[in-house]
């Protein structure tokens, strides 16, 4: 790997490195005088292979003869770099400098062999750069002169183009990180000594920049480049990445050390901004939901809220402008429709638990408007809601119900829609009205994640309402939910969980919901009382309790269902569907999963659809 300057030293990261370079000659353009032919190795030192450079011409063993010619051609052949030994008698390293340090001729006890004094590149001089460019997060403070810019000397030879010397800074980054490697890793010698000869200041920041990422200034090939979105720049202390930082907060809150969780708290309410960027948003979220978990009566966030009307409706908008969720919804439609068509029957009954408002079966009105005449009038779909008698929402239901007739009877399609209570004991085929004739179709969307499992009650009513619902043998069962480890995890699991999947989520909405749509901020509060609820409450009070996928799957199977792979029709449509709705954006993905489809973005899963008998 050439450093793109002409003249100057060699590349003695390269010529004598760890990581060999393809070219493993002189430069030819280096002068007489700018070469620096190595003493040959003395008799009876056998050098470690790994550590020669190989060229074309070395061909089986040589003499000392044979090594004393080829260095007076200065064929350029170096000795590997050997590290400094706790007996060697040396000066402290030299730092960075234009002049190439002279070979010492102190002498190693243990191999009596000549040390050579790591060389070191010039300073590189680009001209109109500034330290807050790409090179200073990785390179020493002593490249830059005391007025903090490049000292520019001779300049750049030929072009001086900001290309140029982005190639050149690149080169650069790559040449330090060789020779980090090679301290990292050190040589396998058998005392296992740690000394180096390559140790200093310059590189122990060069370490810290690499393992603290968040902590060093954003790569721009702009000379007044901003900070990076996990950073902060000015005089107050740095912010360190906000997702971390809440499971550091939440990690203090596990441990009672709940002055350190507010002072974490305290920091990340600098950046928080609930009409910011997406990632601004979901901080403010995240900071009330920790503060609530703190502090309940100063920060109440009431779990009511999640009952209440205004989050039913907001929610319903969630589902109407997320393509993730709205094509769950259409996946449950289209598995329930295929298995049906499948069983030739044309009389369809679905039993819902949570209908919400009702949007998921107006997709399912519109695909029975599309079928064929003579099928569309066969066709029957009759819905059962059922309803918790302690909610009171029955008066709600009625209006979507009545809702659901208007536009059933505009696209001639004939609809039944009923409410019953849901009762555990009362919930078999006779109770439901389930007609031989029908194809029974149990739908959960977005419901069971909210009922308590083994891990807050004996009585489980997750798993119990599986097996209550496989008593009912219907044709066909489908899930939509979201896909996240928030149920049993602990909370700083939770707390990571919840940033990066409702993060994912904002991202989304920021490419298909407008800013100064009036909707998107009742949505954004629809999915923060959701984020408040699953960090700051536990027991029965967390509602919002998501499970992954893989979990799904365990608990259907344990309760006697086979999942039902939805076929390749349903599957491109799908995908026909996501690119017209979002106009081809590539973040937004669909994939095939374990008998699932998971809708996400940018590689991370939100919702997964499947059907199950």
């Amino acid at each position: 790997m050439s450093s793109g300057f002409s003249g100057g030293v060699p590349d003695f990261f390269t010529a004598g490195g760890r990581s060999t370079s393809r070219n493993s000659g002189f430069n030819s353009n280096l002068n007489a005088e700018q070469q620096f032919p190595f003493p040959p190795p003395l008799p009876g030192i056998m050098l470690e292979p790994a550590g020669q450079i190989r060229r074309p011409n070395f061909i089986g063993k040589r003499s000392l003869a044979d090594f004393q010619q080829q260095s007076q051609q200065g064929l350029g052949f170096y000795l590997r770099n050997v590290k400094l030994r706790p007996n060697y008698q040396h000066a402290s390293v030299p730092s960075i400098s234009p002049e190439v340090s002279p070979i010492s001729n102190s002498m190693n006890s243990r191999y009596g062999i000549p040390i050579v004094q790591q060389h070191r590149l010039q300073q590189l001089t680009l001209p109109n750069r500034n330290v807050n460019n790409l090179c200073t997060s990785f390179c020493s403070p002593n490249l830059a002169g005391n007025d903090g810019n490049f000292n520019t000397g001779t300049g750049l030879p030929g072009s001086g183009s900001d290309v140029f010397g982005y190639e050149a800074e690149k080169k650069m980054m790559s040449h330090r990180l060789q020779e980090l490697e090679k301290e990292l890793l050190g040589d396998d010698d058998n005392d296992g000594e740690a000394a180096s000869g390559v140790t200093s200041s310059e590189w122990s920041e060069t370490i810290q920049n690499l393992i603290a990422p968040c902590n060093q200034k954003s790569i721009s090939l702009s000379p007044s480049s901003s900070s990076s979105s996990c950073c902060s720049t000015s005089a107050s202390p740095p912010i360190p990445c906000t997702r971390q930082s809440f499971v550091d907060a939440a990690a203090a809150i596990s441990d009672g050390n709940l002055e350190s969780a507010a002072e974490i708290l305290t920091r990340l309410q600098r950046v928080a901004n609930p009409r910011g960027t997406s990632e601004q948003r979901v901080t403010a979220y995240m900071v009330l939901a920790l503060k609530s978990r703190m502090n309940p009566t100063e920060h109440p966030l009431p779990v009511s809220e999640l009952h209440g009307k205004e989050h039913t409706v907001s929610t319903q908008m969630l589902y109407d402008v997320s393509p993730c969720f709205k094509l769950g919804f259409m996946a449950a439609n289209l598995a329930i429709l295929e298995v049906a068509s499948e069983q030739g029957l044309h009389r369809i009954h679905v039993v819902d638990f949570d209908i919400g408002q009702g949007g998921q079966y107006m997709h399912f009105l519109h695909a029975l408007a599309a079928k064929k005449p003579d099928d569309r009038r066969a066709a029957v779909l009759k819905i059962t809601a059922l309803v918790d008698s302690v909610s009171g929402d029955e008066e709600k239901l009625k209006i979507v119900g009545e809702r659901l007739k208007a536009l059933a009877d505009k696209i001639d399609v004939c609809l039944n829609f009923s409410i019953k209570n849901l009762n555990f004991d009362g919930l078999n085929r006779e109770e439901l009205g389930v007609e031989p004739a029908e194809a029974l179709a149990v739908n959960f969307a977005f419901r069971l994640h909210k009922l308590p499992d083994e891990s807050v009650t004996t009585e489980n009513f997750r798993d119990e309402m599986l097996r209550r619902v496989k008593g009912l043998s219907p044709t066909v069962m489908t899930v939509v939910e979201q896909d996240m480890n928030a149920n049993t995890a602990p909370l700083t699991v939770r707390v990571r969980e919840t940033c990066e999947h409702y993060g994912a989520l904002f991202d989304s909405l920021e490419a298909t919901v407008p800013r100064e749509n009036p909707n998107r901020v009742r949505v954004e509060e629809a999915l923060g009382r959701k984020m408040g609820n699953s960090v700051a409450w536990e027991g029965r009070d967390r509602v919002e309790r998501c499970e992954v996928f893989g979990k799904w799957r365990a608990r259907m199977s344990m309760a006697g269902f086979q999942p039902v792979p939805m076929s390749q029709p349903v599957a491109e449509s799908l995908r026909a569907k996501l690119n017209s709705g979002t106009r081809g954006n590539p973040g937004f993905t669909v994939n095939e999963e374990s008998g699932g489809i998971c809708f996400g973005w940018m590689g991370r899963t939100l919702a997964v659809a499947s059907a199950w008998r």
